[in-house]
């Protein structure tokens, strides 16, 4: 699945290509084809999360399954959020939390071959930071030892969301978001000997 730049908002919130996800969404419910706009803006994004989590080979059902949970519920969406990534991280991450033996299983076998699939596809690109590492076998074992929602805590920031939006995503505030954060990120500084890579470089905490 290619990438697509996620385009800004203008001045006044608007963007080039039909508004901001809000108003699409809101379009959609009179002309549903609209919604389609959502899935280009952001399934790149959401195909990266999931294949880092589940591996490429899960990815693209759960990247259909997310956007097809998301259109069916896109009444539901709250319009006073102009960006729908929280939400369909949000969708994703409960889909995810359907496979977590699979999930464990896959950072295992990076762990014991030192081969990571979901960096291999997507034409060799380096899709995030933790993803940098993760053939490392050292941070797979240390990703499944962590809980479920230790992981998704760690694993939403290193894609990007800030901890509002990861809050939102997962229905928590953001103040248990830091605190599961600062959780994971013990467990796995540790296994990398000081190092976090959901921190820019890598670097010490």
């Amino acid at each position: 699945m290619s990438e697509t730049a996620h385009q800004t908002a203008g001045p006044d919130g608007s963007r080039a290509d039909g508004g901001d996800d809000a108003a699409v969404i809101a379009r959609s419910l009179r002309s549903p084809e609209c919604f389609g706009t959502i899935f280009h803006r952001h399934a790149p994004a959401i195909y990266r999360y999931i294949s880092r989590r589940l591996g490429p080979d899960s990815a693209e059902d759960l990247v259909a399954e997310t956007f097809l949970v998301a259109f069916r519920r896109r009444r539901r969406y709250d319009g006073a959020y102009p960006d729908a990534r929280p939400w369909l991280y949000g969708i994703a991450t409960r889909l995810i939390g359907r496979h977590r033996r699979d999930e464990t299983r896959f950072f295992l076998a990076i762990a014991r071959t030192g081969v990571d699939p979901a960096s291999e596809t997507l034409d060799g690109q380096i899709i995030d930071r933790v993803a940098a590492q993760a053939a490392r076998p050292e941070l797979a074992v240390a990703l499944a030892r962590l809980s479920q929602a230790q992981r998704d805590v760690l694993l939403l920031v290193a894609s990007g969301l800030s901890y509002p939006e990861a809050g939102l995503a997962l229905g928590v505030p953001a103040g248990t978001v830091s605190s599961r954060l600062v959780k994971a990120r013990r467990i796995v500084r540790e296994a990398l000997g000081g190092a976090d890579p959901t921190r820019p470089g890598g670097g010490q905490a």
